[in-house]
């Protein structure tokens, strides 16, 4: 079946991407992608929708826990910090976009960094594997990107 060799494909190109990969200049982007997306989302934690999903996910717990950013005293599960983080990030419309619209670093970011917060003290993962998650989730949303049909217009390049 064709849809099952372009899944697989894709899979395999996903699962093969690894640290060394990463040139300088993907290095550099990355850390500005980061930072903006940051200060979109430190920003983001004083609008209203923020106060609203924050006080929405106040109602769940584990034991594993995830930074809200902004709030040094109050932490979620890794699935709800991505959330509120997210809703953060894209609250104040400033985070990075293609075309057609979407928004890659604030959907990925908060999840990545609420993953890495999730792990055991004696599994901690390092910056350039942060970076490189990071640059899967990029790759990622531009692949399936360009699988939609919105995208014919986009010009072949990432």
């Amino acid at each position: 079946f064709p849809s099952q060799a372009v899944t697989g494909n894709f899979a395999k190109v996903i699962h093969s991407l690894n640290a060394n990969q990463l040139t300088d200049q993907v290095i550099q982007r990355s850390k500005r992608m980061i930072l903006d997306t940051l200060g979109a989302g430190l920003l983001g934690t004083s609008t209203e929708v923020c106060h609203k999903v924050t006080q929405y996910s106040k109602i769940y717990s584990s034991d594993l826990s995830s930074t809200i950013w902004g709030h040094l005293d109050f932490r979620l599960p890794p699935l709800y910090a991505a959330f509120v983080n997210g809703v953060a990030v894209h609250s104040m419309d400033f985070d990075d976009t293609w075309h057609p619209a979407t928004h890659p670093s604030g959907a990925v970011l908060p999840a990545v960094i609420a993953l890495s917060e999730a792990f055991p003290q004696k599994k901690k993962i390092s910056g350039l594997d942060l970076l490189l998650a990071f640059n899967v989730g990029i790759e990622v949303q531009g692949r399936l990107l360009h699988f939609s049909r919105e995208a014919r217009n986009i010009p072949k390049r990432y």
